[in-house]
């Protein structure tokens, strides 16, 4: 077991926005293929603007032929684990060759509909407890557990037995949520999805339609903003893209309904409108998202922070969003990258420098797999 870790300064984010409706004549400007930004004049002027326009290119195909990819987390001494939504594995990626190692199989793992093993991260403390952590979608509900890695195994025998770190989370055949990740504070935060039960988003006793912060070894973090709870943020739909800026602020990504997909900039506390605002609202009570998306050319799953923006994988829309950022505000025109190209796009992951690291999801069961689905890709942005 590891320490708990003492809780750092609560994330910066931007406050809630009062401004109008979506497009048209709300606050946002009408961008590129059905998606709007709110561009602030107020947006914390003193920090660097990235490039308006960016680039992205494709560097090489990693690996191929994964089943059901999920989640992904790079190994400090090289290599990444990817986990399988519907086979309940976790498989270790060469990234020099793109030799696959299965570690073994996650028992407990349920897989049905959009549940199944879905994010996985490393333990603050991986150099000396080698422990992995994983949100899945059990018989009963979704859970977080964390398992002992041991390389010296035999292929298939490397994951020690999964040791349940918090539980209880609403299960549904849609709408899991899934991604965890440790946070700049040590930290865990799990995005969770409201099983398409609205009303869990906004009630502050149910784990659904949340983003959670616990410590490693699952209890409420300290500083949170509800007494004795694991409650973050609420008021979301299904979250599964969570990153941090340079200077430490969280954003999260979100599945609209029919009308808008977003991008959040997380303060804790405050109440992002599910069921009762989807986008942008005139709604006070709401935190607006600093972007939207028709959800037609976005479904947003994963997101990474690199060189002054967040990119966005898009399953729905088979696409890689740019949003560069100034402060908690959109600062341009947003931009997709390889739209069809690829199919289906789940995991985005940084990988040192400018470059990231994309995990196609066209073996899911909404996709239409092709060729060496699915697959990781390298990619240079700028």
């Amino acid at each position: 077991m590891s320490a708990v870790l003492a809780a750092t300064a609560l994330l910066l984010t931007a406050g809630c926005s009062s401004a109008g409706g979506g497009p048209p004549g709300g606050n946002g400007s009408t961008t590129a293929q059905g998606a709007t930004s709110a561009v602030s004049p107020t947006a914390q002027s003193a920090e660097p603007t990235p490039p308006a326009k960016g680039s992205v290119k494709v560097l090489w195909t990693v690996t191929e032929n994964l089943r059901s990819p999920w989640g992904l987390a790079p190994l400090p001494g090289g290599g990444l684990l990817v986990s399988s939504r519907d086979d309940g594995t976790i498989t270790r990626v060469d990234e020099t060759t793109g030799r696959q190692t299965e570690l073994g199989k996650v028992s407990g793992v349920s897989p049905d509909g959009e549940g199944g093993l879905l994010g996985i991260a490393l333990s603050p403390d991986y150099a000396s407890d080698h422990m992995i952590y994983a949100y899945f979608t059990s018989a009963s509900d979704n859970r977080i557990v964390r398992m002992l890695y041991d390389g010296r195994k035999h292929a298939g025998e490397q994951l020690g037995a999964p040791d349940t770190v918090f539980r209880g989370i609403p299960k549904g055949f849609i709408h899991n949520g899934g991604r965890i990740a440790f946070g700049p504070d040590g930290m865990l935060y799990a995005g969770t999805g409201e099983s398409g039960r609205r009303g869990l988003s906004q009630d502050l006793k149910s784990l659904g339609g949340k983003i959670l912060r616990m410590t490693p070894e699952g209890e409420p973090a300290p500083g949170n903003p509800f007494k004795n709870s694991v409650v973050y943020t609420y008021g979301h739909r299904n979250v599964q893209g969570l990153a941090w800026d340079s200077k430490q602020r969280l954003f999260a990504s979100e599945f609209g309904q029919d009308t808008w997909d977003e991008l959040n900039a997380i303060k804790p506390g405050d109440n992002y409108g599910w069921p009762d605002a989807e986008g942008k609202s005139s709604d006070t009570r709401f935190h607006n998202p600093i972007a939207q998306w028709h959800t037609d050319v976005a479904s947003p799953s994963g997101i990474a922070y690199v060189n002054g923006a967040v990119w966005m994988a898009g399953l729905r829309g088979q696409r890689l969003w740019r949003i560069p950022l100034k402060g908690t505000q959109a600062a341009a025109e947003l931009q997709a990258f390889l739209k069809g190209t690829y199919g289906r796009l789940r995991t985005v992951v940084a990988a040192g420098g400018d470059k990231l690291w994309l995990v196609t999801s066209n073996t899911d069961g909404r996709g239409s797999p092709k060729k060496g689905d699915d697959r990781i890709l390298e990619l240079q942005v700028r």
